[in-house]
């Protein structure tokens, strides 16, 4: 094959689907980053080619777009722990009685399109949803993907966790909600969920998609039912799976756990032409709505 139609026609691999993830979430190194995506492509065309394919696509068509009539969405600010959050309120149009509540939690890469997206697909299921900006202490989300992705390791984890909290706090409050809070979160915020089930006994239910699991003596802290999603080719974040179950038994949290085999981190996030799993992400998506639904009416 010419180069030309390698760069027509790239083969993505699951190699360089695994350097992106390490790049995304744990050197930040882009430089290294292309050296050894070239390697694996044959060249730096193919490369160039590739890399927009792993990363996510910001201007890929939102599955329920901002304006669409049955939602209303707005940017609000509220109290945080410690200063003011933002956040992207989204409402069912023609609203009837309370409804549960759903904090949605960004991957690390803040308050973007696609998350703002999520929030209004949740909203159509009949919630009132709430995505914070957890880069609010820092200025807020920019436009920037990797400027937003640096900043996510100058956060404070603790007030992180606090901002959290009192987003539970806020969305309890809601004059269109029924006082039942539940959240769902994506790569860092499946993480940051499984951290807010720990710390807020009021959550009643939480789902984390890939989210890195808490330390084994914070799970007996957990009030919430847990629904936890796993790829079943993230070795990063599924070596925790085992030991986190064990200690979860031991405490007698209600959880449940799938692992989508052949998907990889990231499935859901339909803007990654690479990652992205259609299959296993409307599976899971089924099983979350059919949870939340349960837990919060």
């Amino acid at each position: 094959m010419t180069e030309s139609a390698a760069t027509e026609n790239p083969v993505i691999t699951q190699a360089m689907i695994d350097a992106y993830d390490e790049y995304t979430h744990l050197t930040l190194d882009r430089r290294r980053f292309m050296e050894q995506l070239t390697r694996l492509a044959g060249s730096g065309a193919a490369a160039a080619a590739i890399a927009p394919m792993l990363a996510a696509n910001s201007a890929q068509a939102a599955i329920v777009a901002e304006n669409d009539a049955r939602v209303k969405g707005e940017d609000i600010s509220y109290p945080g722990s410690g200063g003011e959050m933002k956040g992207y309120l989204v409402k069912p149009a023609n609203q009837t009685g309370k409804l549960g509540t759903v904090i949605v939690i960004h991957e690390n890469r803040g308050l973007n399109p696609h998350i703002r997206d999520v929030a209004r697909r949740v909203a159509l299921e009949g919630f009132v949803a709430l995505a914070p900006d957890f880069l609010s202490p820092l200025g807020g989300t920019p436009d920037e993907e990797d400027k937003a992705r640096d900043m996510f390791t100058k956060l404070d984890p603790a007030q992180t966790v606090a901002n959290a909290v009192a987003t539970v706090a806020f969305l309890k409050a809601d004059k269109d909600g029924n006082g039942k809070v539940g959240a769902i979160g994506f790569c860092w915020g499946g993480g940051t969920a499984n951290m807010l089930a720990v710390n807020a006994p009021d959550l009643v239910a939480s789902v984390a998609y890939y989210g890195m699991q808490p330390k084994a003596a914070d799970a007996s802290k957990i009030k919430a039912a847990l629904l936890l999603h796993y790829a079943g080719l993230d070795d990063r974040t599924n070596a925790g799976i085992d030991a986190f179950k064990k200690e979860l038994d031991a405490a007698h949290v209600e959880y449940t756990v799938y692992v989508y085999e052949g998907a990889n981190h990231a499935f859901n996030n339909d803007t990654s032409a690479a990652r992205y799993d259609k299959k296993a992400a409307d599976l899971a998506w089924g099983r979350t709505i059919t949870f939340l639904k349960e837990k919060l009416a």
